[in-house]
């Protein structure tokens, strides 16, 4: 008589690290959501992957109208539609990110009480889903540059150094908000207004040149402004490379993600239960 064999999955207790050996035997389903996420994005459609294009454009259309033209607002000597498009390349990854990961666990409850797999695999997804929007909002801001007649700097070659600090920012806030959004279901709200009030706590339609001297310690301290800032160096040739912007940018952004990771963890046990 052949004896059964039972596995049980106990959830790990106290602050952990995340295995990523087992988020490398999950991969196939980290690729199947982030498919899934792009798809359901732009299926049915009618302008389809359009929008990755339209909406960085009418929001630069409109910032450059109500605050290129009509308020004054300087652009470090760059026309302006190309200094807020520079600037809406990585915002809109990391606004979207945000938005998506922190509703990854509430909008896939059913598949949490179903089936086993390293829950952090949901709000990866929808960041990693988001790359393929950022990418080609680069393609059109090359555009931008070609028909400017503006030639980016030695400084693009920094450009990877200035993605890694946007992923582990994105990440590390996206699953910190995706774990408090199973218990709390009113961050969906908090959330977007939180990304409203960053828009402008970050220096994406004003120049961080207008930051008074003695608060841009403090000031430097919200990654996105490095970030920000290290994009329109690398390509509008606005600024020397703002170094002293964007290493305490980073190394909030490590922490956030090293945060992020183990609160996540901490969290994962109790997702089943309550979402």
């Amino acid at each position: 008589m052949q004896r059964e064999i039972e596995t049980r999955i106990r959830p790990e207790k106290g602050w952990k690290l995340i295995d990523l050996n087992e988020l490398i035997r999950y991969r196939d389903l980290l690729y199947f959501l982030v498919i899934r996420g792009i798809k359901a994005k732009y299926a049915q459609s009618v302008l389809g992957i359009g929008w990755a294009i339209i909406q960085p454009l009418f929001a630069t259309g409109v910032f450059t109208v109500v605050f290129g033209n009509l308020a004054g607002i300087e652009s470090d000597g760059a026309p302006y539609a190309v200094f807020a498009f520079c600037a809406m390349v990585p915002w809109g990854y990391f606004s979207a990110t945000l938005t998506d990961a922190s509703q990854s666990l509430v909008t896939n409850s059913g598949l949490l009480n179903k089936v086993y797999f390293p829950r952090i695999i949901l709000p990866l997804s929808a960041a990693f889903s988001k790359l393929l929007d950022f990418f080609i909002a680069f393609i059109v801001l090359a555009f931008f540059l070609i028909f400017f007649g503006i030639r980016p700097g030695i400084e693009v070659l920094f450009v990877p150094v200035l993605i890694c600090i946007l992923l582990t920012t994105s990440l590390g806030l996206g699953m910190i908000l995706s774990a408090m959004a199973v218990q709390y279901r009113d961050v969906k709200h908090a959330s977007s207004f939180m990304i409203q009030l960053l828009l402008y706590a970050a220096p994406v339609v004003y120049p961080a040149s207008k930051v008074p001297s003695d608060w841009l310690f403090v000031y430097s301290l919200n990654p996105m402004v490095g970030v920000i800032e290290g994009f329109r160096s690398a390509f509008l040739s606005t600024r020397e490379m703002p170094w002293e912007m964007i290493l305490p940018g980073g190394v909030v952004g490590l922490c956030l993600f090293v945060f992020g990771a183990f609160y996540f963890k901490r969290l994962e046990r109790v997702f089943s239960d309550v979402a």
